[in-house]
């Protein structure tokens, strides 16, 4: 017989688990109501790249002097717009012919569960009642927008209304400093606004590398950013042309636009889960064990949704594990999904990459742990880039060798933590690394330098 396996949410979790199902003999039913590759990765990650990618060039024409050449550069902004929706465009495009391809049945609609093996499509055609004998939700998340903030989309932005905002901002206001609000900061600045950034601890990016969070603290200094350190914002005045960001602790920061990055909420309302019997926890996120079943073993959750690591890399790996699960190729023993072992990546300059075990935690927790580090100073391609900023940190285990984990900091560590995401995956040991022929002269070979 074959599995009728219905998808509903079509980002980076939902095609790749019917791309994956449909290759194995499911028949397939992918319901959309948006964007088939994902609104949070069409619509943020993807854009807010883009945007990162054009200030980068820009910078790279100030720091031409360093190289020897004469050049200037100019923001065009009408031009970043159709860039930013070509690029889009031709992603959406390609998932869709990928899907199309597979055989898979694309159902434009918003879906919901009637029943435990029923999913309800509502459509512009009608509604369409779905049998199925495995479901996947994986319906994403939405910027979270704070009782104490009024958004206009003209002066007061979530995050979607910047990628990019009608007009570059004179002076920009970001609230929060996690991966997204130091993205934003270092964005717009390269692009040319101010901006001041709202803190709540005493140093951005609170969940990383404390030695990264300096040097990318350093870099936003030099560039004239404003930082409001152990603030928290708790309202938003808007007077004309300008707005004010009200603080806990009487500080006010006073800007042209502001932007909320404080986090996101899963799309869980409307699903009617407790029509299927799936429970879902006080912030809207469905538990999942670890082949991302929820308390219903026929109903999967991936991406935000499941509340695990809102990454895309994360959202598509579980997508093709739930696919092969459905299909029965894990009744067998296998390698589950380790979330402690996912590589991330902030796309500031200068980049910043970790994977596994973080120094923090292991000094927290007790652990023994052998803690090597490189300055990209000492790199003959980093010297040869004019960039030397930032280091290599690996994290290993003292008796065995065997790498735990790593920090990159510095020009492509988004590229370079792949070699230690590979290690720390497959425990590979610091001599695995040092005994590899790498080019010269290379960036990576500060990773072979650390692991020493």
């Amino acid at each position: 017989m074959t599995i009728h396996f219905v998808i509903v949410g079509g980002g980076p979790a939902g095609n790749t688990a019917a791309t994956v199902a449909a290759t194995l003999g499911a028949r397939v039913t992918l319901v959309e109501r948006d964007l088939l590759g994902g609104a949070a990765h069409l619509l943020d990650c993807i854009p807010s790249k883009a945007m990162i990618a054009t200030g980068g060039e820009l910078r790279e024409l100030d720091r031409a002097r360093v190289m020897g050449l004469a050049a200037e550069g100019r923001l065009d902004h009408d031009a970043l717009r159709e860039r930013i929706s070509g690029i889009e465009e031709r992603l959406h495009r390609s998932v869709t012919t990928l899907l199309e391809s597979q055989g898979v049945r694309i159902l434009r609609g918003t879906g919901r569960m009637k029943g435990p093996h029923e999913v309800v499509v509502e459509t512009d055609a009608g509604v369409e009642e779905l049998q199925a004998d495995a479901v996947l939700l994986a319906t994403g998340s939405r910027p979270r927008i704070p009782e104490w903030a009024e958004i206009d989309h003209e002066r007061v932005l979530t995050t979607r209304d910047a990628y990019p905002p009608p007009t570059i901002p004179e002076h920009l206001v970001v609230v929060g400093s996690g991966v997204t609000g130091v993205e934003f900061t270092h964005m717009f600045s390269a692009l040319g606004s101010r901006v001041t950034l709202i803190v709540s601890r005493q140093q951005v990016l609170p969940g990383k590398d404390a030695e990264a969070a300096a040097v990318l603290e350093e870099e936003f200094l030099r560039r004239g950013v404003q930082l409001f350190k152990g603030a928290r914002a708790e309202n938003i005045e808007r007077d004309g042309e300008a707005v004010r960001v009200v603080c806990n602790d009487g500080r006010v920061a006073t800007g042209s636009h502001v932007v909320l990055a404080i986090g996101s909420v899963p799309n869980s309302d409307g699903l009617d889960l407790e029509a299927a019997g799936v429970e879902s926890d006080e912030g809207g996120y469905v538990p999942v064990n670890h082949h991302n079943q929820s308390n219903v073993a026929h109903v999967y959750v991936a991406g935000d949704l499941s509340g695990k690591l809102p990454l895309s890399s994360v959202a598509s790996m579980q997508g093709r594990k739930i696919a092969e699960h459905v299909m029965g190729l894990h009744t067998r023993e296998h390698r589950h999904l380790d979330y402690e072992k996912a590589a991330s990546a902030i796309f500031t300059d200068p980049e910043i990459a970790d994977v596994g075990l973080a120094e923090a935690d292991a000094f927290a927790t007790g652990r023994k742990v052998r803690v090597t580090k490189v300055p990209f100073s000492a790199n003959a391609k980093a010297l040869i880039d004019g960039d030397p900023r930032g280091f290599v940190k690996i994290i290993s285990d003292p008796a065995t060798g065997v790498i735990l984990g790593g920090s990159i900091v510095g020009r492509h560590a988004a590229e370079l933590i792949s070699v230690l995401a590979v290690a720390v995956t497959n425990n590979l040991t610091v001599t695995d690394l040092v005994d590899s022929l790498l080019v010269h002269p290379a960036l990576a070979e500060a990773l072979t330098d650390a692991a020493e």
